[in-house]
């Protein structure tokens, strides 16, 4: 059986107009997988070349099939379960910006490039003194952008169209601010020109971003029955679900360069990304941080199991519906579409996705996805939304366990142990109350303004209505307790 590569895919090579910083999964998933389609639909025209940013691993299994890879998406799409698998031409190299540095600073001088994209973790966004402009390449991220701007900048003598847009998909808030001001900072350190930072600030464009879709990676186990489908072998496979959404907000409109959205791609122009952050971030994180613990507790493992769970599956609904959509600002629709591509996502059965990895962190997770929603709705409507209250309750119930082992408090389901991850203080004072009566221990969880930043106490008769959802979970179990509240 033939191995993938440009020959075989037909792959016809185009202007690089992209440089990518990080040679992972989700980027080839994602971003390479959309401007691939633009480039099909004659809306781009541009090729990608993968820089990997760190030391060690290796590029030679990419190489050998010279970046040519297959994007396979599975998930429900209008209801039905979906399939579709497609080559993906538009990565013409990969580099490393260690193992071949004059190669990859080679790009800084190439008159075609325009956009540079990054996913280097969360972590990668960060500034570190000890980077020098003499290193090749300085350590962090932000290092080598700053170098390799200069270069092209000295390279073109400060030419404003030969400026780059950068696209940071790190998961962290203003990502391309945060990027910029990391680079300002290496180059004031570095002592370099002032005429580079206004070609900084006038001629590129560090765009902020926000980015979802669930790339599950390689199909181990499955690989060989997709060749004999297929009729190729291809170590590099992606997989992921069908859904997806890229809101890039920027000062200036870029939207003509990057024209995705003309190719029928799922990516939004935006001079304000807060409200698409925060839809993301109450609607689908926040369902999750809702039922996740509560599923859990009555006997499910996973998402799919929680969304077969008639008890739970409306759980989750009414929470969405009732609860977090009323207090958000976007139009209506777009709303409501959102929470059904969100529930499709959850029902997707080929995404295994554990309750308990869901549960990591979960104070902090509940105090940025759901708190948000339960003080707009009490604002609103000077009630109490239950379902997002009950969530609390079921979160005190999940923590319940006086036993720590290495980095985690034990609780039990069944007489069953599990694991509960989270910052030591929040373990620590779970370990030491829990096992208090059920008001003591609300109120004495309510009011840690260092969970919450504020006294939840004081909201109109929260207080009283956790101790007595959580009561009924600790006399009846769960899934009764459910049963009673919400059936």
């Amino acid at each position: 059986m033939k191995e993938l590569n440009k020959a075989f895919s037909r792959k016809r090579e185009r202007p690089i107009k992209v440089l990518q910083f990080g040679e992972g999964n989700f980027l080839r998933g994602f971003v390479d997988d959309m401007i691939d389609i633009a480039n099909e639909k004659g809306c781009f025209d541009g090729d990608i070349v993968l820089v990997k940013p760190r030391k060690g691993g290796s590029l030679e299994r990419l190489r050998r099939q010279e970046c040519q890879y297959t994007v396979t998406l599975r998930g429900i799409v209008d209801g039905e379960p979906a399939v579709r698998s497609r080559i993906v031409t538009s990565v013409t190299d990969a580099v490393s910006a260690y193992e071949d540095y004059e190669r990859y600073s080679g790009y800084a001088r190439l008159d075609t490039l325009r956009f540079i994209v990054s996913n280097t973790t969360e972590a990668g966004i960060v500034y570190e003194e000890s980077d020098r402009p003499d290193m090749c390449p300085p350590d962090s991220f932000p290092g080598k952008l700053a170098r390799f701007l200069y270069e092209r900048y000295r390279y073109f003598h400060g030419a404003p169209d030969k400026g780059l847009i950068m696209l940071p998909t790190e998961l962290i808030d203003d990502n391309g601010a945060r990027l910029k001001e990391c680079v300002c900072r290496h180059a004031a350190r570095w002592g370099l020109e002032k005429a580079f930072f206004v070609w900084l600030e006038e001629a590129c464009v560090f765009a902020s971003t926000l980015v979802d879709r669930i790339i599950t990676g390689y199909p181990e186990g499955e690989d060989q029955q997709l060749w004999a489908e297929w009729g190729y072998e291809d170590h590099n496979i992606v997989t992921g679900e069908p859904f997806a959404l890229w809101v890039i907000e920027s000062a200036k409109d870029i939207s003509g360069e990057l024209p995705l959205s003309q190719a029928g791609l799922p990516v939004i122009f935006t001079d304000d990304l807060k409200p698409y952050k925060q839809r993301k971030v109450r609607i689908l994180n926040g369902a999750h941080t809702s039922f996740a613990l509560a599923s859990w507790l009555a006997g499910n493992d996973t998402v799919l199991q929680s969304m077969e769970d008639e008890l739970i599956h409306d759980f989750m609904c009414r929470t969405v519906y009732e609860e977090v959509i009323p207090t958000l600002t976007l139009p209506q629709k777009e709303l409501e579409d959102f929470a059904q591509a969100v529930i499709a996502r959850f029902q997707n059965p080929y995404v295994r996705h554990a309750l308990l990895s869901i549960s990591l962190n979960s104070v902090s997770k509940w105090r940025a996805r759901c708190m948000p929603s339960l003080l707009a709705y009490v604002e609103q409507t000077g009630e109490l939304p239950k379902h997002l209250t009950f969530s609390l309750a079921a979160l005190m119930a999940f923590y319940s366990g006086t036993k720590r082992q290495d980095n985690a408090l034990l609780g039990e389901r069944d007489g069953t142990e599990y694991a509960i991850m989270d910052d030591g203080a929040v373990l620590d004072f779970f370990a030491e109350n829990c096992r208090k009566k059920t008001e003591e221990f609300v109120n004495l969880f309510l009011s840690q303004k260092t969970f919450f930043g504020q006294d939840l106490t004081q909201i109109a008769g929260l207080e009283a209505q956790v101790a007595i959802y959580l009561a009924d979970i600790r006399k009846y179990g769960m899934r009764s307790a459910m049963e009673k509240h919400f059936n």
